[in-house]
């Protein structure tokens, strides 16, 4: 029987704590997605032995983010636990190419990640045979929906997973009045592009105007995600796609082990619970206590948890990583 495990995170202190990681050594790096340029970050640990390859992963972000945000401080963390560790701008976002920017799009998003498998399998440092996935917030979907196709995925794990499929959708963004009257808005702004070319932006995340995100932390903190590398703007003509993007259909398809790290008060459980049930895959969750969904993105004891739950994870199904950073 699958068992859940329990893990209780520390004091509020420890969770408002920063925890500075020492990087590992970061090559940038740049790789071709259905003829866009991808601009990178491979995380190399520090004990790596170029006669033995290592087990990789790829690591995603949140929705309309950038890989200097909260992919970083994952891949990091993975780096420090012995594994090869990329993250990327998606096509649209960051450094990377694209026309159409700021631009929330799941199935080009899915085609990226695996272009960025792709791509790991390549690199000397990466056992091909040993690639994972590590998908936090908004990417988990992109995640499961890739590897559930992609067979170069050998594993998967999640942190904070944002899972949603209509019902979820509709509990999340006010019923169907309230998925309507986006769907309307993105609809306008996509009428808009196609008439003139010229995209229209709203801010995403804001303390005081409309914006996507509207009174969030994190995105909204200079200390935390608000980065100079990161553009403040999202083309709202992504809701309607965003809002037919269904991830949780991907979970009987998945055949890789699977890990969760989530928390119920984190962002949409209930999502995460549907998911869970329906895999038929080797399965694992670990739920931690009373972690929101913005500090499973930075804070000192959530992180850790969560990548010293991942990196087990990976070791267990992908083989040895070196023991560097334990």
């Amino acid at each position: 029987m699958l068992k859940t495990l329990t893990l209780a995170v520390a004091t509020t202190a420890a969770l408002a704590a920063s925890n500075a990681v020492a990087a590992p050594r970061v090559e940038r790096v740049t790789f071709s997605s259905h003829g866009e340029q991808l601009v990178g970050e491979l995380y190399l640990p520090e004990d790596l032995d170029a006669a033995k390859p290592r087990p990789a992963l790829v690591v995603t972000g949140a929705w309309m983010t950038v890989k200097e945000q909260m992919p970083a401080r994952y891949a990091r963390e993975m780096a420090d636990r012995g594994f090869v560790a990329l993250t990327f701008d998606f096509r649209g976002w960051g450094e990377s190419g694209g026309m159409r920017r700021q631009y929330e799009d799941p199935n080009a998003k899915i085609a990226d990640i695996e272009a960025a498998v792709a791509y790991l399998a390549t690199r000397p440092e990466t056992d091909q045979d040993r690639i994972g996935g590590l998908g936090i917030c908004a990417s988990s979907g992109y995640m499961v929906t890739a590897a559930a196709g992609n067979a170069a995925i050998k594993s998967v794990a999640l942190v904070a997973p944002w899972l949603q499929d209509a019902e979820v959708v509709e509990q999340t963004y006010g019923g169907n009045d309230g998925v309507a009257r986006l769907e309307a808005a993105g609809d306008a702004a996509e009428t808009e592009y196609r008439r003139t070319g010229k995209q229209t932006f709203l801010p995403a995340a804001s303390l005081t105007e409309r914006a996507v995100m509207f009174k969030v932390p994190y995105y909204t903190e200079p200390d935390r995600g608000m980065l100079p590398a990161w553009r403040n703007e999202a083309d709202p003509a992504f809701w309607r796609g965003w809002l037919g993007f269904d991830a949780i259909r991907a979970a009987p398809r998945l055949n890789q082990p699977f890990l969760m790290v989530h928390s119920e008060a984190a962002a949409i459980p209930q999502g995460a619970h549907k998911f869970y049930a329906r895999l038929t895959s080797s399965r694992r969750e670990l739920w931690l206590d009373n972690v929101t969904q913005f500090d499973f993105y930075d804070r000192a004891a959530p992180v850790k948890a969560a990548s010293d739950a991942v990196a087990a994870h990976f070791r267990a199904t992908l083989g040895g990583a070196g023991e560097a950073g334990q």
